[in-house]
């Protein structure tokens, strides 16, 4: 029976040593934790807050990794996939990471797979997101993690992070995009019908018989079975613990002293400590100092980033790089209040974007933006808008959103009175009136519909050349001609949405080399500190050219960060070994 994560800390001896311990458990420290455990080290995992996952908990899971077992052969290269990482990328990131991350990558998914509970499915159509860059592919890069059944955590479960509940529907089933398929469908298709039926019962029996939901899906079934395995290899778990103090010992060991609610102890790492926190995103005073101006104090981002271990390794040279094209991967939010006062932020990834029946406008009712571009560069054109699209809105008729639903107004025939009732949704019964509420010049607001409205005819955006990718007409309706990311605003009445650019996860981060460990600005190793996930200078130098390029990344750099660190562990301990003996 694994310890308690809640009190491990109270029960733990001063100077109990460990060959790995890392700090944060969203994928890439879990990841971590699990490589270092199928090598014969001894880890501690370490979490701030009550719950592990981080964001990657909250995500969709998508996990980007080339070349790995799940490519079919011939489907991709490993100078296909270099090339379209250098055209992507540039000089906003080293190259010499990126193919560290290329050459790993294959070896990373096939040892965790093949070896605990983790498991993915290549996404049959998953295209990159730069889809115009030569080198681009339609699937094989993608991952995602199966569903996973998780009854058998029993009370472990409660460590899990929750899902966001406007992810979830009747009151906290976990769904992905086959069961959205599936439910949409249920009245239209046979196979549907009985999809869901299997879908609804099944998440029934579980609550009345367990009490809570016990299938896992996207991110939060990739974090359940990495869960999982870390209680199988014996990795012990400690949550609500933060790392206060980091002191050199020398050769690459390090004493750290953790502190759980009024408990503290010092423990003895010889191996290597990876920093998998996940960012600075929460830390008020970077964001100040490295976000763009006017960036907004919202985020869909899991609590627990604030730059806290940031803070202690510095003080040890570790410094961030600085060649990145954004500091931070961005989205369009929407927010609403719940009814328990806390905020909901939204990310409008795909859902409503790029279907028929949308526009997207700047505060004077001027479009600004090819709405189907991926949310990051959608994001980064808002925060470029000079103010102007800061915030923005997204605007549709009652046909599209009946449809498709519209941010937090869920696709299928929601109830739209509640999200009118508290602002959250804008409705109006003409264009004219709809400009008016929204503070824009009437005549801005007609001409931008107007625009769509005769690309939607046509089927060309003469303007900003909507849906003119594989990656963009993916995400639009594929029953809808001739564009299936263009369709007509005309049926009263109108409704908008207020959007806010939001940082989805850092991208700068420590620069290290090619095994994760950290380096000082004349490129001296700090030894036996490794950084993964959004804790490392991003290899995408805030770029993001595909879906997952956090998660995929975070895994591999984990793995390499383990193998390294566990290898420094063994080396002392052979040498201490053989000082014995003499």
């Amino acid at each position: 029976m694994a310890a308690d994560a809640k009190k491990f800390i109270h029960g733990l001896e001063n100077d109990t040593q460990y060959d790995v311990l890392v700090v944060g458990a969203g994928a890439a420290g879990m990841a971590a934790a699990l490589y270092a455990a199928l090598d014969g080290a001894r880890v501690l995992l370490v979490e701030r807050t009550p719950y592990l996952g981080g964001t990657s908990a909250l995500s969709g899971g998508t996990t980007w990794v080339p070349l790995s077992q799940y490519a079919e052969q011939g489907e991709d290269s490993y100078e296909n996939v270099s090339a379209f990482l250098d055209r992507a990328v540039g000089e906003h990131a080293p190259k010499a990471m990126r193919e560290a991350f290329l050459k790993a990558g294959p070896e990373a998914i096939r040892i965790l797979t093949a070896n605990t509970d983790v498991a993915f499915r290549k996404c049959t159509f998953h295209p990159d997101y730069m889809a115009d860059l030569e080198g681009a592919t339609r699937c094989g890069r993608a991952l995602e993690p199966l569903p996973f059944v998780t009854r058998h955590l029993g009370l472990q479960l409660k460590l899990m992070r929750p899902p966001i509940p406007e992810f979830t529907v009747l009151g906290g089933m976990m769904i992905n995009r086959e069961d959205i398929g599936h439910l949409l469908n249920r009245f239209k298709s046979p196979k549907s019908f009985l999809y869901t039926v299997k879908l609804v019962l099944r998440y029934a029996y579980d609550r009345l018989v367990h009490g809570a939901p016990a299938r896992s899906v996207m991110g939060h079934a990739l974090i359940a079975r990495m869960l999982s395995s870390a209680l199988k290899l014996g990795v012990d778990i400690s949550v609500e613990t933060e790392l206060t103090e980091i002191t050199p010992m020398g050769q690459g060991r390090h004493r750290l002293r953790l502190k759980q609610g009024a408990i503290s102890r010092e423990v003895i790492v010889n191996g290597g400590v990876v920093l998998a926190s996940g960012g600075f995103g929460r830390d008020p005073l970077k964001r100040d100092a490295l976000y763009p101006e006017g960036m907004p104090p919202y985020s869909p981002t899991a609590p627990g980033h604030t730059g806290a271990a940031h803070r202690l390794v510095e003080t040890l040279g570790a410094f961030y790089g600085d060649a990145e094209d954004q500091p931070a991967f961005w989205a369009p939010c929407s927010i609403r209040r719940r009814k328990d006062e806390s905020l909901a932020v939204f990310p409008h990834f795909v859902f409503d974007r790029s279907k028929p029946g949308t526009v997207c406008v700047d505060q004077q009712g001027k479009r600004f933006v090819n709405e189907s571009l991926s949310y990051h560069e959608f994001g980064k054109a808002m925060l470029n808008s000079g103010g102007a699209a800061n915030p923005a809105y997204i605007i549709t008729d009652a046909a599209a959103i009946q449809k498709f639903g519209l941010g937090l107004v869920r696709l299928g025939g929601d109830k739209l009175e509640p999200y009118i009732r508290d602002g959250y949704l804008i409705e109006a019964n003409s264009i004219d009136a709809l400009a008016q509420k929204l503070g824009m010049q009437p005549e801005n607001l007609q001409a931008s519909i107007a625009h769509i409205n005769a690309a939607a005819k046509s089927g060309v955006d003469s303007q900003f050349h909507r849906g003119e990718t594989i990656y963009q007409r993916a995400n639009g309706d594929p029953e809808h001609g001739p564009n299936p990311t263009l369709g007509p605003i005309a049926t009263a009445p109108f409704y908008a949405i207020e959007l806010y650019p939001a940082d989805i996860g850092t991208a700068k981060g420590f620069m290290a080399d090619e095994n994760a460990q950290l380096v000082t600005t004349d490129g001296t190793q700090i030894a036996g500190i490794y950084a993964a996930g959004n804790d490392l200078n991003s290899i995408m130098g805030g770029t993001y050219p595909g879906p997952g390029i956090t998660i995929g990344p975070g895994i591999v750099f984990g793995y390499l960060a383990a193998r390294h660190a566990v290898a420094r562990s063994r080396l002392k301990f052979d040498a201490s070994e053989k000082s014995a003996m003499a």
